[in-house]
């Protein structure tokens, strides 16, 4: 049995249950359940934490991504360029928005996208690049704009809710963002969830149209576009989680660090490298080790609720076989999938467990 889980979402959930329960009742009350006040309050305390002037909330992480292409004008025949080394959904997003993902390698210490890479992959037909905040640091974006200068930057932001790169929160570091309230993320919700940021008022309002059917009023429908709303009952929950998100986020670093003393004397673990002025909220800890799937196996026989974000890169998907891609175009990309193992974290994990998973980890080495 796991009985260290990789998150603990019980404890979590046991600090706002109360403040849940009443918001939930009240909106039950009313009968709101589309487009309530709690979602016009949630939009607005979300975009002042992130330091950005709007925050459009949508169905999922996913949309979002997808949302925010959209309101670029990124359509058909564009191309878009990304890292290998993310979880599917940024490719997918821009599939679904009618473009082509250009994939580039990224840098081994950090997982995070090689700006290096991106000048190669652009040309004639590149609308976008979508730095990955990725295990919840951001991306060196203003090495991504020198890279690719007058390209929009779409910040995939799914993991790094509160995370900053030189004092400026991910979210606006670029021209448009998107970020996920999956339940296991910094900031989630009871269900899927996401939202898009912008300090651009024609952006954002180009992704409320989008979000409702391309209907700026009932019945009226200038742009196709579809169903994604971030619901009312999930806006109470955000925004009961988002006033204790910073001292999450601060137990999230306490942790980390914790970690980071207690593998120093392991030399056969490779601990994650924080970017020179990242500020990260450590959405996970990955390291990478030797024979990770035998190590995995271990400690999941320990009780340690270890997991692996992303075993497999984007370019050797199927879903993406049609890029023509194969076995050592990404070689960075597919060396970090064969060694990165998630240990458990989050905010109310204690001392007492770290060691019994760091002790776990030296056995199964």
């Amino acid at each position: 049995m796991i009985d260290i889980p990789l998150v603990d979402l019980r404890a979590q959930h046991a600090q706002v249950a109360d403040e849940v329960a009443e918001g939930w009742a009240a909106v039950l009350e009313r009968t709101a359940f589309i487009g309530g006040p709690q979602v016009a309050a949630f939009e607005s305390e979300f975009a002042d934490y992130q330091g950005v002037a709007h925050c459009v909330g949508v169905a999922n992480g996913t949309d979002a991504i997808e949302l925010a292409l959209r309101a670029l004008g990124v359509g058909h025949g564009d191309e878009c360029v990304l890292p290998a080394n993310t979880f599917i959904a940024t490719a997918e997003a821009v599939a679904r928005a009618g473009a082509t993902p250009v994939l580039v390698d990224c840098v081994a210490g950090t997982g995070l996208i090689d700006p290096e890479k991106i000048p190669a992959a652009l040309t004639d037909r590149t609308r976008a690049v979508l730095p990955v905040h990725l295990y919840g640091q951001a991306a060196p974006v203003e090495l991504v704009r020198a890279a690719a200068p007058g390209v929009p930057v779409v910040e995939d932001a799914a993991q790094a809710q509160g995370a900053s790169r030189f004092g400026v929160p991910v979210g606006g570091l670029g021209e448009i963002a998107a970020t996920s309230f999956y339940p296991g993320k910094n900031l989630g919700a009871y269900g899927d969830g996401g939202a898009v940021l912008t300090s651009s008022a024609e952006l954002a309002e180009a992704v409320r149209l989008l979000r409702e059917h391309g209907s700026p009023r009932k019945y009226e429908h200038p742009a196709l576009g579809f169903n994604s709303r971030l619901d009312t009952l999930q806006a109470v929950v955000l925004s009961a989680k988002l006033r204790r998100l910073e001292g999450w986020n601060e137990a999230r670093r306490a942790a980390a660090a914790r970690y980071a003393e207690l593998l120093a004397d392991l030399p056969d673990v490779l601990a994650p490298e924080v970017l020179e002025g990242n500020t990260p909220v450590w959405h996970l800890y990955v390291v990478r080790v030797p024979n990770r799937d035998r190590v995995l196996a271990a400690l999941h026989e320990a009780g340690v609720g270890a997991g692996i974000h992303y075993p497999t890169p984007v370019h050797l998907t199927g879903a993406f076989a049609s890029l023509g891609h194969g076995a050592g175009d990404f070689p960075v990309s597919e060396s970090v999938a064969a060694g990165i193992l998630s240990l458990p974290l989050f905010p109310e994990i204690t001392e007492e467990q770290q060691h019994r998973v760091v002790a776990a980890l030296k056995a199964a080495l």
